[in-house]
């Protein structure tokens, strides 16, 4: 067993904080702790002192265990083994999956309340269906090492662990990673789309943006949406869909004008576009930045003739409505829905300021990142608009992540 040393503390766990870590107090200074439990005293090793305000540290023992630890449903990430021998990934496996849920739950009300001025307790839901938490997981990146190990990467480090197993992933994956080599990407991307068959994608540090792509088809539903085997989709075997039924319960009160102009914001190759379109908004722009997903999204929503997807930065894009937009055009857009599915840093001041610019009647904002969302619905709220609904889901069992939804309307 660890004996305290200089480098080592212990520390009584008082919350949850966001990013997967846990808030503990060391002579006034608060110290954020991995792979522990509210409630447990632990014995931590210190990472980083560097900063004034708070240190980093990882449990190394558990001293008083809470009674919602379990033993790490991945093996090579419990706290038995050394953390610099932890594979990432999986950072609340050793919480039972009920409380888990209402550790995110926790998050997510705190950063509503603290960064968007938002007072209101969010229940984080299970995927239907959902049981254990395992396998789960359509897409696992793997990393190779210049000693040709394969394997995910240490929590918080670039250090490869070969494990034998992935029990977030689903079986064929799992099979297909156990018959890998390293061959010649510095990352092995495993992908089972709707068909079953795993693809094998080798991803190199500096790969020709003009090699051909392997293009999949994912369902939700009975409606396919083609996407490159190495492009974005949802991670959880059941997320698109999870998230496509929430958009369309949030807007059944609304009626669809099919007159107005709606957009995809982010929109990957179309999927909430889709979402849209079928509700009744025929006319929708999908916007994104990466010309593959792009062309994808123009042929998923060729079915609906008002349909079209675009190639642009989202900033830019909301800009140059602002700004050169007929008056006829923003009156359509006045009458849309938005949906937004931005990046983990969220959509940001400059873009929330010019879609609200812009006036649409209601808007749906994805969100995979707590805080960010609470950021931009803050912004949202000092510019006349009003999160009505937010729904949180746990696409990600046994790691900290969640998804939200949020629905916005203008005032008035």
């Amino acid at each position: 067993m660890p004996t305290p040393d200089e480098d080592t503390l212990d520390l009584t766990i008082t919350g949850v904080a966001h990013g997967g870590v846990f808030v503990a107090r060391h002579e006034g200074r608060v110290v954020f702790v991995s792979d522990a439990i509210p409630g447990e005293t632990v014995r931590a090793r210190l990472t980083d002192t560097n900063k004034k305000s708070f240190w980093r540290a990882e449990t190394v023992e558990v001293l008083e265990a809470s009674a919602h630890r379990r033993p790490h449903v991945w093996a090579p990430a419990d706290v038995a083994n050394a953390p610099e021998d932890r594979p990432g990934g999986a950072d609340f496996g050793h919480i039972d999956l009920a409380h888990q849920r209402t550790l995110k739950s926790d998050v997510l009300t705190d950063a509503l309340r603290r960064f968007g001025g938002i007072e209101r307790a969010v229940d984080v839901a299970p995927v239907d269906g959902e049981t254990d938490g395992l396998r789960w997981r359509t897409r696992v990146s793997l990393h190779v090492d210049d000693a040709g190990n394969v394997g995910p990467y240490a929590a918080r480090s670039h250090r490869v662990i070969p494990v034998e197993q992935l029990p977030l992933a689903t079986l064929p994956i799992e099979r297909a990673a156990d018959k890998l080599f390293a061959g010649r990407g510095d990352r092995i991307d495993l992908v089972q789309p709707a068909d079953g068959r795993v693809r094998v994608v080798n991803r190199r540090a500096e790969q020709d943006p003009r090699e051909q792509h392997d293009v999949i088809i994912e369902t939700v539903g009975d409606r396919g949406f083609q996407v490159d085997a190495d492009g974005f989709w949802q991670v959880h075997r059941g997320a698109a869909a999870t998230l496509d039924a929430a958009i369309r319960r949030l807007l059944a009160g609304d009626q669809i004008d099919p007159d107005a102009w709606h957009l995809d914001l982010y929109g990957g190759v179309g999927l909430f576009g889709a979402t849209v379109a079928g509700l009744g908004g025929t006319r929708v722009t999908s916007v994104e930045s990466d010309a593959r997903a792009t062309e994808h999204a123009g042929e998923n929503l060729a079915e609906w003739v008002g349909a079209r997807a675009e190639t642009a930065r989202v900033d830019r894009y909301l800009r140059s409505l602002v700004q050169g937009a007929s008056t006829r055009e923003k009156e359509r857009l006045s009458q849309g829905v938005v949906v937004l599915d931005p990046p983990r840093t969220g959509a940001g001041r400059g873009v929330v300021t010019d879609l609200a610019a812009l006036s649409p009647r209601t808007i749906v904002y994805v969100a995979c990142d707590p805080v960010a969302l609470a950021r931009d619905l803050g912004t949202f709220g000092e510019l006349g608009y009003a999160a009505e609904e937010i729904e949180a889901f746990d696409l990600f069992p046994h790691s900290h992540h969640l998804e939200t939804v949020a629905l916005l309307r203008r005032a008035g």
